[in-house]
């Protein structure tokens, strides 16, 4: 799945133009021919930069197809508002690439993409803070409120217009790397070990080195490792070494701490497990 998932992406995305396209183009009827130069314009600038981002395996193409894809259903959706026969194909292609793209398959195929041939990357999952509410507003802010804004500048909505701009303008920017920082999270198996790169739970990468590692094995319920999971839902892992390992908390945490064992929370616990266990790891 890992190898055909950005295949996924790409062919579905490819065809949203004839599949949402003309649910979208009907959407735009009846308004000014400003607005609809602009949304015609915004479209096909944001498929095609989105499109030319999936052709690329790399953590940053994975950020732009995780922001464009959800984007899409949201058109979709706003597209379906004002009925019509074309209205239900438009969502079940936009629901299917957000779908594909959201999979933890694809955000591997991605972010190994710029790996180096000795290591092999797992992404971390989100925070569970962030997915009930902040993550969405985020994604909001950057894909759709500068959107938003281009229209309403379209309609001759100056200034609601103007703030939108401004207020997306700005959200790029801070936003926007903030959820690049997403597509950055990562267990690394390498020749020396496994390194937990998190800068949201760390300030620095932290390498453990292979002799230190004693194992790596599901979470038990009540164990005492160290926490690094950012309060992720779903399975978690726990690494157990035979030394403590000194660890550069980011975050508000701040400080360091020796850990003698710590817990990860990976999207695809199992290939870690066997990955781990191919490079004589998880004893």
């Amino acid at each position: 799945m890992e190898r055909v998932s950005p295949w996924l992406v790409r062919g579905l995305w490819a065809a949203l133009p004839f599949t949402a396209g003309p649910a979208l183009a009907d959407a735009f009827s009846g308004r000014s021919a400003a607005v609809q130069h602009t949304g015609s314009v915004g479209l096909w600038a944001g498929w095609a930069a989105v499109l030319a981002a999936s052709l690329v395996l790399h953590p940053a193409s994975l950020t732009v197809v995780r922001v464009g894809a959800p984007a899409a259903l949201a058109a979709a959706v706003a597209a379906s508002v004002s009925g019509g026969s074309a209205r239900p194909l438009a969502l079940a292609a936009a629901l299917l690439v957000t779908a594909v793209a959201l999979l933890p398959e694809t955000a591997q195929a991605y972010v190994n993409g710029a790996a180096y041939p000795n290591e092999r990357r797992f992404p971390l999952r989100v925070p569970g803070p962030l997915l009930f509410g902040p993550l969405e507003v985020a994604w909001a802010l950057v894909a759709v409120v500068p959107a938003a804004g281009a229209l309403a500048l379209a309609a001759r909505q100056w200034v609601l217009g103007g703030l939108l701009v401004a207020a997306g303008a700005a959200a790029g920017v801070v936003l926007g790397r903030a959820l690049h920082g997403l597509s950055r999270r990562w267990l690394v198996f390498v020749p020396a070990g496994l390194v937990v790169h998190d800068a949201v739970a760390l300030a620095d990468p932290v390498l453990l080195r292979r002799q230190t590692i004693a194992t790596v094995t599901l979470a038990e319920a009540g164990t005492e490792a160290y926490d690094l999971t950012s309060r992720a839902l779903g399975l978690a892992l726990e690494v157990r070494l035979t030394e403590p390992s000194l660890l550069q908390l980011g975050g508000r945490a701040g400080g360091a701490v020796h850990a003698l064992s710590l817990l990860v929370a990976p999207t695809r616990p199992g290939a870690v497990l066997r990955e781990a266990a191919a490079r004589r790891l998880a004893r």
